[in-house]
């Protein structure tokens, strides 16, 4: 038998994470893709992490019963938000939209959410059993954006589904698509239900107001903030804040207990508070700076010819787009010969910029306080250089929408848990799905398990993979065979 402590050839030879990593961050990769602190070091915050790492020792409190120094914490940044009260996410906004879901609604109950929600939405809805009721965002057609969801439709459909205990909605969309969530608010608590906001890329929102409103300002009950996403903080870390009576306190601290580690990283909470400091003392000069920078970088791609710098003012009123985040730097090819593949492809082996995500149709840089002079910089030069040598098309291009319009025929548990067969993808039209499909980024689902799998999901998966997308959610990793119900 050989030792477990010897040396293992084939081993010798793979790349040790930890190295990979330093290795990478020698070179000149810029990283216009979370998390917000763009691997710059904040002075003043976690020196050397080995010399910090603990458990709740005397002293350091302990986050499922904090009484101390992680209590004050948490009110930090509920004041810094203007929140009645605020928790630490230390699994990331995951972990909250999971709590928030399950004190919101009972088992088996009913939930009214966005059809371009994450995947952790209906992660929470299978967990609880619940029947969902969908709300579709309206395309942006002109760039293939998913758009805002309508206040009428959510009147409309609390009118229809009385038993619904719970509203949830995702604002701002990945691409920084905002909806008009204080009149939202109204008609939700018009029927008296709370309103659940995914605002995990909208936590830079209250820090400027060149940015959209906040959830919290515009009244919805729960709101969820991913600090690592737009801001100087650790990824997995995240907050979780309750602005009403309308949800339960008791409630969402027992489901935070049950969806978080009983080991928080006091790392990851250290982050968060040192996030918290800087923005609390540095974060006017901060935001000044950085959105003086944002504006100037906008203004120069506007010159883009080719290529095209979506904007809030060509955008707004259309596919129910109430605001935009323009810190989100989106540049559709919908007119240019290269689709976003080729755009993100370009940028990363010949340029070095690292974007946020690639879709059909455009590519996402998302920037952030700690963004320097100089990584804009690079960003402007190498997408004119791209502009300049890159041919406009009047072909028409597919279009990409996160979401696929599809006939639910039965609840996520029940399709998850029933009997199930693996087919051939090719031959699975009509069949009941079994297994969530997605893009990645951003990770919303266009099929969900329940829903017939129709002729237009299929299609879309094989344009996907010609473009070279990374579609996940199947057992099989090679999207060739799917798991559905076994038909009755």
């Amino acid at each position: 038998m050989r030792n477990c402590l010897g040396k293992d050839e084939k081993m010798e030879q793979q790349k040790w994470l930890d190295e990979a990593l330093y290795e990478y961050g020698r070179k000149d990769y810029y990283p216009f893709h979370m998390p917000g602190h763009k691997r710059e070091f904040c002075p003043g915050t976690l020196k050397n992490p080995y010399l910090v790492d603990i458990t709740e020792i005397d002293g350091f409190d302990n986050l499922h019963h904090a009484e101390g120094i992680l209590l004050e914490a948490q009110q930090r940044a509920a004041s810094l938000y203007g929140a009645r009260e605020t928790w630490y996410l230390v699994n990331g906004s995951t972990s909250g939209i999971l709590a928030a879901v399950s004190a919101c609604t009972s088992r088996g109950g009913e939930i009214l959410m966005a059809r371009n929600c994450h995947k952790a939405v209906y992660h929470a809805a299978y967990l609880r059993g619940l029947t969902t009721h969908y709300l579709f965002p309206e395309a942006e057609k002109s760039v293939g954006l998913n758009g805002g969801i309508s206040p009428e439709a959510v009147r409309e459909m609390l009118e229809r589904y009385p038993g619904t205990e719970a509203v949830l909605i995702t604002s701002p969309t990945y691409d920084g698509v905002v909806s008009d969530v204080k009149r939202i608010a109204k008609i939700a608590h018009a029927f008296h239900v709370p309103l659940i906001v995914d605002e995990a890329h909208g936590a830079h929102f209250p820090f400027s107001e060149y940015f959209p409103e906040s959830a919290l300002a515009c009244g919805a009950d729960v709101v969820i903030h991913s600090l690592h996403k737009t801001l100087p903080s650790l990824t997995q870390t995240a907050l979780l804040h309750r602005n009403s009576e309308r949800v339960s306190e008791e409630k969402l601290r027992r489901f935070l207990g049950i969806y978080q580690s009983s080991s928080p990283s006091y790392l990851f909470m250290a982050g968060m508070d040192a996030c918290v400091r800087l923005i609390r003392e540095k974060g006017k000069e901060l935001f000044a700076g950085y959105t003086e920078r944002l504006k100037t970088c906008r203004g120069r791609l506007a010159a883009l010819k080719n290529l095209h710098l979506v904007s809030k003012d060509e955008i707004l009123g259309r596919g129910l787009v109430y605001d935009l985040d323009e810190s989100k730097i989106l540049i559709s090819t919908a007119d240019a010969e290269i689709d976003g593949a080729k755009l993100h492809e370009i940028l990363l082996e010949r340029y070095h910029l690292q974007m946020e995500m690639a879709a059909s149709q455009y590519v996402i840089a998302l920037t952030g306080v700690m963004d320097t002079e100089d990584g804009f910089d690079r960003l402007e030069q190498a997408l004119l250089d791209i502009d300049r040598e890159t041919e406009r098309t009047e072909a028409v291009k597919d279009g990409i929408c996160t979401y696929i319009v599809g006939e639910v025929c039965t609840s996520i548990a029940e399709a998850v848990e029933g009997d199930q067969e693996e087919i051939n993808l090719s031959d699975s039209e009509g069949r009941i799905s079994s297994e969530y499909a997605y893009l990645y980024p951003p990770g919303i689902p266009f099929l969900v398990p329940g829903e017939r799998i129709s002729k237009d999901v299929l299609r879309q998966i094989c344009i996907w993979k010609e473009q070279g997308l990374d579609i996940q959610g199947l057992n099989d990793y090679t999207l060739k065979k799917i798991h559905v119900l076994k038909d009755v």
